[in-house]
Parts: C-alpha cells; structure tokens; sequence
C-alpha cells in the first residue's frame, strides 16, 4: 500500500471549485455586502406574493408582459425577439430560417419567439393586422424547417396593440419526440406516486391514495403506501400543447403515447423513506434528470427528508421546482413562507417564485434554466386546483443542455451506464440506463464491464427501446434499454457495469480500478474524516462501499474542507474516468467532487 500511495499526486488539479455551503457556514470567507443585500430582498417572499407577479433579478424582470419590457434579447439560447415579420423578402425569408434553426439548435428542438418586441425588450407591439401576417409568416419559416408552432401567450397593450409569445417546435429526424427527465423527491406522505398517478392517468384522487396504485410495483409497496424502487411514468403533450396520457382515448398505451407526443416529460418516482436514500440518490446520479421536482405537504411542511433531498440536488447542481400539495385539507401559506425562507438561505441563494396564472407558468418555464428561480405550484390531487399550471409549465420546460456541449458529447466514444437489469422471457438479459456520451445503434459491438478481475467482454447489442416504444439509434444524453442476442455468451451482469464502444484497439483496452483519485468538498460531518472512513461512494450509476486511503495536505477533513483524496472500492473494480462527478455519503455525512486520476487494474496490479 505505501508504494501504490506513491503514485498519488498531490497536485493534480483539474479546477474543480468548492461547492457553497449547504448548512449557512461559508467557506471562502465573509460575503460581501452587496451579496447580503441580494439574499435580504429575496427573502422578502412574503405570503403577499401569493397574489403573482415575477421576481426580480439584478433589477431586471424574466419575461412579463405586463411590466412594458423584457430583458433585452439574449445573444445565446432559444429565444429570439422580432418586432414584426410582414412581408419578407424571399431573401429576408431565407435568413430568418437560418436563425431559426440556429435557435432551435440551441433549445435542443424548442425555441421561443417574442412578437412585437424591439431587440432592447421594448414591448411596442402590433396591430391585429400585422401581428396576424407576423404569425403567418413564422409559421411558414417552422413549416419550411419541419417544424411546428404554438401561440403560448397574446397580450394586449397600450393604444389596441399586441405582443404574442410563440414556442417553435422541431422534432430531431432520428428521434420520435423531445424528452425531458423529471425527478420526483420529497418526504414520505408527501403525495409524490399520488400526484404522479392523476397527471398520467388524468383521474383525480379520492382522498384515500386511490391514483397512486398504478405508480405502485411491488405488493409490498401497494400495502405500506410507500415507494422503494424507482418507477417511471410518462406524461405526453401533442405538437398544439395538449396534453396526451392514458385517457386521451380508451384503448392508450404507454407505445401510443410516445407515438402521439411532439414532447414526452418522463417521471422518475423515487422512494420518500430515509430507509431507500441510497436508492434515491442512486437514480438521481445514475440517470442524470434535467430537472427535480420536490414534493411537499402543505400539512407536514418541509421536514428533513425534504431539506436533505434538496441538499443533493444543489450538490449535483440540478436546476429544480417545488409542488406543494393537499392545498384542499390545509392553507399553504406557512409551508409556502418556510420554502422561501429555506430557498433564500446564504447556502442555497435561489429566487422563489410563486406561480397563480398560466401567463406566470410559462414565463417560469422559459426561463427556469437561464435564470436563478423555483417555481412553486400549489396544487390539490383531489380537486385539481393549480395543475393545468403544472402541465402548461412542464410543456414550455427544456432540456437544458447546450447545443455545443450536445455535439462535443455525441462526437466522443459510447459509454452507455447500466443501471436496471431485466429477465424478459424469449428475450433473455435486459439492461435499462443512460448514454453519457456517443451515439449507440442496433448490432453495434460493444464491451461491457468490468468483470471481476477488471477486463471487459464483448457483446453485441441487438435491440433498443426508448420510452416503451423500439428505435434504432441513441443519442448522448438518452435513456434506453438494450438486449443481446440469445446466442451470445454473457458475463453475470450487474448495475453500475458499462458498455462501451469496441474501438478495436488493444493498446486502449478498457480496464476497471479499485482505487482513484478526487478532489472531493465536504458538505457536512458531524466531527471529521480521516483515513479509513467507509462510505457510500456514487459515480454515474455506480454505487458501492468505498474506503478512504489517504488524504493529501492534512490528516483529517471536516465541515467545508477540500482536499485530493485517495479511495478505494471495498467489493470489485468499477470503470471510472477523470472528470466523473462523485458524491460520497454515509448517514448524515456527504460531500461531492470530481475524480482527477484512475488506476486501472491492467496497470497496477493491484488485488
């Protein structure tokens, strides 16, 4: 061991900057007194703003109309303001469709038009006439490129003349739709699988936890009321923005709803109770969620399941949104106080925005991502109130990754993560989880890995399915699942394993490690670390027992302390990489990183 030690290096360092800190304590020193004047008007989310109306951000409103101007035109991103489009010239035209496409690009499929908006983000706005000739004309620059249009929103200001607000939508021409993963958290009883239940089987709940039973996968689970694995729901919205689910007519399948939706968002309902964290935090990191959605009780409030999740979704720098729910039993007012002082803490800094009115969902749907905001919905299971603003919200929300990060990941090598293994009878092993990085089509070789002693098999993928329905290709960033053939000799497989493009190279070969290297920020221990100390290490969809060797420039870590630090897999090798983000746990202790340096079994003989 003391000569393996010898090759960590102290000074990697690959810029990885400490976290802020979760628990109010700071770090890097006293914050400036601009930054204190930020969080004090933030908190100012009093109950008075129940009554609607966007908050502010460096002094600058996001996207409401009623205020006379916008933020003035970004020069990145999916929205694009245009004062008036009459009349092009076939030229003009064939320029205004190139920069849609640019936009669309950037939005992964979506883009936003604002009308009748100058570039500065005056509203001036148009008359009947033009306005009706502009959305024509944007129309047929969407039609031009295959794309489709749907007006959000159509205001009328000063002197009878009108902005409008359009979502342009293209579907990729290898993929069936645009999908968008949501994670569900929050405490147990919180409503989660009940919610879940009635947006995708459109049937409001009696009371008595009736729309959660198809959420549910186990016996036990329907027994206990409470969710242990994760289950995913779909919920489908069509190319006008209406919503597709399991009554949007009598004979739908979960197959017909991919088909029928322009956008799918995929729900992931994970497991409320303390007893399934790892469970929890082994999906949100294995299956990379766009979004987090955290469920709260308007009866309970925010307990500390709650304020624990919402730890781990700013430790994996999530962009996230809060549902307060059974809002017909109890006024959500001191829950809705006790959000927003929680989301304006010095630890967590984050502008909460209540949302009353569809205008307020969509503009807190654009601008989720680009801006510092969590949006808060009230909303009842049993008499629907505040979830046509959910669904109008969740139609607008976008991936959230940029174009050029897309095509630099979709240029690198395969790497599709195994997270679910399944038996499926004539079809034999099936494996369920995300692609990372490259593009994976039918009959294409793989390896999949590592086994035991650290090398990788070679397999040929034969089949791939996406939302429940079959398709042929898979795209960085995708979920899917994938079989084998039958006549192929597997390795005993198991989540955390990866698959991996056959590059054909021996001198490349991938091989799994026992031990790495990462710069690693305590978020929180009661007392200290020091080497030795057990955790639960996840990476992507590896989850594991780790042990830490060695700690480089002291022999302890505590609350808010970074340091390069050695570990090592207790059970059997996993395949890491440097720059992989890592979040380790152990009861109440946690902290993140990113890993620096790997030592592949093939090159250290080590166990």
């Amino acid at each position: 061991m003391e000569s393996f030690l010898s090759l960590f290096d102290p000074n990697q360092d690959d810029g990885f900057e400490e976290e802020p800190e979760l628990n109010g304590n700071s770090s890097g020193g006293g914050s400036s007194s601009s930054d204190y004047e930020t969080d004090a008007n933030a908190n100012e989310c009093s109950l008075s703003h129940l009554g609607g109306g966007m908050p502010t951000e460096r002094g600058n409103l996001i996207f409401d109309f009623e205020q006379g101007m916008l933020p003035p035109e970004p020069q990145l991103g999916n929205v694009e303001y245009k004062l008036k489009l009459v009349n092009p010239s076939k030229q003009r035209f064939e320029h205004l469709v190139t920069q849609m496409k640019w936009r669309l690009r950037e939005g992964n499929g979506e883009a936003i038009y604002e009308i009748g908006v100058s570039d500065a983000g005056y509203l001036q706005g148009l008359s009947d006439k033009d306005m009706n000739a502009s959305l024509t004309t944007l129309k047929q620059m969407a039609h031009s490129l295959g794309a489709s249009t749907s007006v959000l929103r159509r205001k009328t200001i000063a002197s009878r003349r009108a902005v409008a607000e359009v979502l342009v939508r293209k579907i990729p021409d290898d993929q069936h739709n645009i999908e968008v993963r949501v994670a569900v958290l929050g405490g147990a009883d919180a409503g989660k699988s009940t919610l879940l239940g009635v947006l995708t089987q459109d049937e409001l709940d009696n009371g008595h936890g009736r729309a959660r039973l198809n959420m549910f996968r186990h016996m036990h689970e329907i027994q206990s009321g409470r969710t242990s694995c994760i289950s995913h729901e779909t919920l489908g919205f069509d190319a006008l923005g209406n919503v597709v689910n399991y009554k949007y007519n009598e004979m739908m399948t979960a197959e017909e709803i991919s088909d029928r939706s322009s956008k799918l968002v995929t729900f992931m309902d994970l497991a409320g109770h303390r007893r399934y964290m790892r469970t929890t935090v082994q999906a949100l990191s294995g299956y990379s969620p766009h979004y987090a959605m955290l469920v709260v009780s308007a009866g309970s409030g925010c307990n500390d399941t709650t304020e624990e999740h919402l730890a781990i979704v700013r430790a994996l720098d999530m962009p996230f949104f809060v549902l307060v729910t059974k809002t017909d039993i109890t006024s959500p007012d001191a829950t809705v106080q006790e959000l927003c002082n929680l989301l304006t803490t010095i630890g967590c800094r984050k502008v909460p925005f209540v949302v009353t009115n569809a205008d307020e969902a969509i503009s807190a749907g654009s601008n989720q991502v680009s801006e510092n905001i969590v949006p808060i919905f009230c909303v009842s299971n049993v008499t629907g109130t505040g979830l046509n603003l959910v669904t109008k919200f969740l139609y607008v929300l976008s991936p959230g990754i940029s174009n050029a990060e897309k095509d630099r990941l979709e240029q690198e090598s395969c790497e599709f993560q195994v997270d679910e293994i399944f038996r499926v009878s004539d079809v034999g092993p099936v494996v369920g989880g995300l692609l990372v990085q490259g593009v994976l089509t039918e009959n294409m070789p793989m390896k999949i890995g590592p086994l035991p002693d650290g090398s990788f098999h070679p397999v040929n993928v034969n089949t791939i399915h996406r939302n429940k329905a079959p398709c042929r290709v898979v795209r960085a960033g995708q979920s899917a699942s994938l079989s084998f053939s039958l006549d192929q000799d597997l390795p005993t497989l198991r989540s955390g394993m990866v698959l991996l493009g056959d590059i054909g190279n021996s001198v490349d070969e991938p091989y799994g490690t026992y031990f790495f290297q990462a710069k690693v920020s305590v978020l929180f221990h009661a007392t200290a670390i020091y080497v030795g100390f057990q955790t639960t290490v996840h990476i992507g969809s590896i989850r594991q027992t780790a042990v830490i060797r060695g700690i480089m420039g002291g022999e302890r870590l505590g609350t808010n302390d970074c340091a390069s630090v050695m570990f090592e897999f207790v059970g059997h090798p996993e395949y890491v990489r440097p720059g992989m983000r890592i979040l380790f746990r152990e009861g109440t202790s946690k902290g993140i990183g990113v890993v620096t340096q790997v030592f592949p079994v093939n090159k250290t003989g080590t166990k």
